[in-house]
């Protein structure tokens, strides 16, 4: 650290705007000190420099520092080069109460954050019907056996290079140094539901209602969900609820007329069955029968993946796979990659 010495008061007063203050004299907030200078140039002067490093740089110079990249050094260990991939996925979902489907999709994003030396370039690869058509043609090879999906509403970050997209659908690019969003997509068919919820209620007279509602987790048996929350509807009349759940708690909240079942962990493969006796108000004055909003879910599934076991079979609701992750740098380093699948519920309803 260092300590200015003998600065003058004179070259302090600065035209920053105070919190909730209007500057005097309708002046305009410039961030700048009363002599013209901003606090850069003023520590630059007390440290001895001629002048204050410049605000912009351009890249295109050969000898700009910014052009050559940024060095991640872990002291005399060598140099930390890790690539962190988060492919996020939600799911919609509104199921009858036999079962059918009547709406599904899942809307997605990749999230990347690079700890990377130099320039280099990036090739990502994903299982896509279209980018795996398209590399057979350029190799002249019969496209790989396995599943494909179809994206929709594709949208990527500015870093890619669109046109290598257009003519070989990959995505290419150079990845900027901070966490960012480098794509987003949508997918509308061969959804992988990760619960199934069979809801049966029974209303027994005017003052008594069974309800009994099944989880299945569809999920791989290696995988787990986290934080599952199931809002089953009960009536606004009733007066006294009894539970009975193979796993988890669950509360009666009379604020959103809801009983809460709540799973902190939820394994792949298993089911949990909830039970619940209501009373209602005996007074009740309505003869309408109850309209029964949908049960809601709120979960997220993840686990982590190293990249030499890709191959491992991991739950995403759409089905996309990284098939690979190539990164280019002159130096020639070896990386290491990371990806991570996790998929969560967005509007995940179940009509009861």
């Amino acid at each position: 650290m260092f300590r200015i010495r003998h600065c003058p008061a004179r070259r302090l007063p600065c035209q920053l705007r105070p919190l909730r203050r209007r500057l005097p004299r309708g002046g305009v907030a410039t961030g700048r000190f009363t002599n013209g200078y901003n606090f850069i140039d003023v520590i630059a002067q007390h440290l001895g420099f001629e002048q204050s490093p410049p605000a912009f740089v351009s890249v295109s110079r050969g000898d700009n520092p910014v052009s050559k990249g940024v060095n991640f050094a872990s002291g005399g260990s060598g140099i930390m080069v890790k690539v962190f991939l988060d492919i996020v996925e939600s799911v919609n979902l509104l199921m009858s109460s036999k079962g059918s489907v009547l709406r599904c999709d899942v809307t997605g994003k990749i999230l990347m954050k690079c700890f990377l030396s130099g320039m280099p370039d990036l090739k990502l690869g994903l299982n896509d019907k279209i980018g795996l058509e398209k590399e057979s043609q350029l190799k002249s090879k019969p496209a790989k056996s396995g599943k494909t999906i179809e994206l929709d509403d594709v949208t990527f970050h500015q870093c890619v290079n669109l046109t290598r997209f257009n003519s070989e659908k990959t995505v290419s690019f150079v990845p900027p140094d901070d966490e960012f969003e480098l794509m987003k997509y949508r997918i509308t068919e061969g959804v992988n539901l990760p619960f199934r919820v069979l809801p049966t209620i029974k209303e027994l007279g005017r003052t008594r209602m069974e309800i009994n509602v099944k989880v299945k987790s569809i999920f791989g048996a290696k995988m787990f969900a986290l934080g599952v929350v199931v809002k089953v509807p009960v009536p606004k009349q009733t007066a006294k609820t009894s539970f009975q759940v193979t796993s988890g708690r669950a509360k009666y909240n009379a604020a959103i007329d809801c009983i809460v079942w709540k799973i902190r962990k939820f394994p792949g493969q298993t089911e949990s069955t909830m039970s619940a006796e209501i009373e209602l108000i005996s007074t009740m004055a309505e003869k309408k029968s109850w309209t029964r909003p949908p049960i809601q879910m709120e979960f997220q599934t993840n686990r982590h993946q190293k990249c030499w076991f890709w191959q491992v079979p991991m739950f995403t609701a759409s089905g996309l796979r990284v098939r690979f992750l190539k990164v280019w740098e002159k130096s020639g380093y070896n990386t290491v990659e990371w990806v991570r699948y996790i998929t969560k519920a967005g509007s995940y309803e179940i009509r009861c």
